[in-house]
């Protein structure tokens, strides 16, 4: 068993794979070793919510790299493992089962689980989450016998989920305590085009609902109970209602933050050798005001796993990667650049009722994002009004005869 490694990452997910292929293409020599608490070497967690529960594609296609990868590149998989404590002095990890493991430095991807319910009921069999093989597993092993299906939360988890199961023929329920779906995360047309694709496909979305108990027989839930005393009968319940950051361990061990590990812009938490990456890291984004936020997203952990390596090689490069995220759902895929929070106004770009349109944000006048709704050219070319923070005629934007290139190439950037 591996005491010891040259550097220690807590997390198999993305960011902590990411950081291990970076370190290597940098020629870094020392020991790696990957602690994940899943019997999983690395694999992709959007597909969990989309092919993989769907059954399009087998687990082997969703790993990150094959096995062999690890083994020629020396990365140790220590699968299986929880680490529920950090000593920095001794720079020593702990894990549940009482081993302990040295380290020169130490990554933390850990990423985040799944909020649960906290309500009557939440622990049920037939109550899910979509966060790790496992739980999809689970899922899939209850589809044959389930016909109702309710989805409480209408974020991309369980608007993704209740796409695939529609389409698997499931009668599906989805609640939503907001007034619209995505609320958090994109604006009202957005909101309102997928709210209706949802409904046309059969889905039965209720807005402005909150979720009093989860009601059961025999130990399994049987249905959803709204605060107005209806109950929703289903089979299976699906709670998608965000993630609470896996952070205990670093901040016992005195880490600053809050809602994350504070980090900066080299991915370095206030603890000495130790970094954090992905999902739980609290990091001033540029893309946010340089305000300090934390980006649940593939691109967010991989680029902060490669300004990591950057800075343990000895090639800092700072951390300002635009942000972007992607949702597939039925034949719709959507592409987002930027980040729209706290923009003033939302130009849509094109037709909505062609279901191939976009939205640009903007703020103070300043293209902040864009949301592209199967419109991969405006995605692409978009990308560069966001990275330069250019200022665009909304007239202009509007018009999806002018190409958005020509927009970046004629804009003027803000003083």
């Amino acid at each position: 068993m591996t005491t010891h490694a040259d550097i220690v990452i807590v997390g198999a997910g993305h960011g902590g794979a990411q950081a291990a292929i970076a370190l290597r293409q940098r020629k870094y020599e020392g020991s790696i070793a990957i602690v994940g608490e899943e019997p999983e070497i690395p694999y992709e967690r959007p597909p969990l919510s989309k092919d993989y529960l769907a059954g399009e594609k087998p687990f082997e296609r969703i790993l990150i790299r094959p096995p062999g990868f690890w083994d020629e590149r020396e990365v140790t998989m220590l699968t299986g493992r929880r680490v529920v404590a950090v000593d920095p002095s001794a720079h020593l990890v702990t894990t549940e089962d009482g081993g302990t493991i040295g380290y020169g430095k130490l990554i933390w991807a850990a990423g985040g689980h799944a909020r649960r319910l906290s309500c009557a009921g939440h622990d049920l069999a037939g109550v899910h989450s979509v966060r790790s093989r496992a739980d999809v597993d689970r899922m899939m092993g209850e589809l044959a016998a389930t016909t109702r299906v309710c989805v409480i939360g209408g974020g991309y988890i369980g608007l993704e989920a209740a796409a695939v199961l529609t389409k698997l023929g499931k009668h599906v329920t989805v609640l939503e305590a907001l007034d619209r779906v995505l609320a958090r995360v994109a604006g009202e047309p957005l909101s309102r085009f997928y709210e209706a694709e949802h409904r046309a496909h059969g889905v039965d979305l209720r807005l402005n609902t909150m979720v009093e108990c989860i009601v059961g027989e025999n130990g399994r839930a049987s249905g959803v109970q709204l605060a107005g005393g209806e109950i929703v009968p289903c089979e299976m319940v699906i709670v998608g209602i965000g993630i609470i950051p896996a952070i205990e361990p670093l901040r016992a061990a005195g880490a600053e933050g809050g809602n994350g590990v504070a980090v900066d812009e080299h991915g370095r938490t206030s603890l000495p050798d130790i970094f954090a990456i992905g999902d739980c890291a609290l990091h001033a984004n540029p893309y946010a005001d340089g305000l300090p936020i934390r980006l649940e997203s593939v691109q967010n952990a991989n680029d902060l796993a490669t300004a990591v390596a950057r800075m343990i090689v000895g090639d800092p490069e700072p951390y300002h990667s635009v942000p972007w995220f992607w949702s597939n759902q039925y034949d719709l895929r959507l592409q987002t650049v930027g980040l729209s929070t706290g923009h003033d106004t939302a130009i849509v770009r094109g037709d909505i009722a062609s279901r191939s349109f976009s939205i640009v944000y903007l703020k103070a006048g300043v293209v902040v994002a864009l949301d592209c709704v199967n419109a991969v050219k405006d995605y692409v070319q978009g990308r560069a009004l966001v990275v330069g923070r250019v200022a665009a005629d909304p007239a202009r934007l509007a018009d999806s005869s002018i190409p958005l290139k020509s927009l970046v190439e004629s804009a003027v950037a803000p003083a």
